[in-house]
């Protein structure tokens, strides 16, 4: 099983490749969640593959993946445990932070990796020029092999991260602040370009969104910032912070 959370495609992507070779089925975390479960049980054979993959949120992992994995219950024989995140830059200790709730579940990490991909957080930056996506993209898909012959061989303590200057740092400050004050939906909205079409509530992963004309935000929010880029006319904006910026979605994700 490879359980994912994504935004703009980035993440899904990845754990689209690394399913197709090793023969996984995808589980969407945000899915699972919305069952509202207290604990999610799963049966597991010996060194059958458990699996996630996520984008980094201001060098964390996303609140959601947290919180899905505190309810994750595994029975059975004992799963080969991996881990991928997906950032523009690096990930701070976003991945020590997974092996934080996992230990919590009773698991442990046998190999994790870092993905660069092309920035989407353009709340706080500008997307990447097409060069340099381009080369991230090209870059990621070497990885990902590596990535996929880790995992076939089942071999365990590789961890090929990107942690980056001052990462603890990073991760012990930034993060616990963006997840208290960082996720606000109060400064989301619509211009007049807005069609209502409802794209935007389609690809939330919290379905916190609803058509009212236009788009109306509900408190809940992981920051992925879905809506802003999959907007087909690009009428979503994040208070001044969004406007003017690029949008960017996978390029083999619709």
């Amino acid at each position: 099983m490879i359980f994912y959370f994504s935004g703009t495609g980035n993440s899904l992507y990845v754990a689209k490749k690394i399913s197709e070779i090793q023969g996984e089925r995808l589980i969407s975390v945000a899915g699972e969640m919305e069952r509202k479960d207290t604990v999610f049980e799963y049966e597991f054979s010996e060194k059958e593959l458990l699996g996630f993959v996520f984008p980094v949120y201001a060098w964390g992992p996303p609140r959601i993946v947290i919180d899905f994995i505190s309810k994750l219950r595994v029975s059975g024989g004992k799963p080969y445990v991996f881990s991928v995140c997906t950032c523009g830059d690096d990930e701070g200790y976003a991945t020590r932070m997974l092996q934080k709730a996992f230990a919590k579940a009773g698991l442990s990490l046998d190999s994790a990796f870092t993905v660069i991909m092309p920035n989407t957080y353009i709340i706080g930056f500008d997307v990447d020029s097409k060069d340099v996506a381009s080369e991230k993209l090209r870059r990621a898909e070497e990885k990902l092999q590596t990535i996929n012959t880790v995992i076939s061989d089942r071999e365990r303590g590789v961890f090929d991260l990107i942690p980056g200057r001052l990462s603890g740092l990073k991760s012990a400050i930034v993060n616990p602040l963006f997840n208290r004050f960082g996720r606000s939906t109060k400064r989301f909205y619509a211009t007049g370009e807005c069609t209502g079409c409802g794209t935007c509530a389609t690809v939330c992963p919290l379905h916190t969104i609803t058509i009212k004309g236009k788009p109306v935000w509900g408190k809940s929010c992981t920051q992925c910032l879905a809506c802003i880029h999959r907007c087909p006319v690009r009428a979503i904006q994040y208070g001044k912070a969004t406007v003017r910026k690029g949008r960017y979605v996978h390029p083999d994700i619709i």
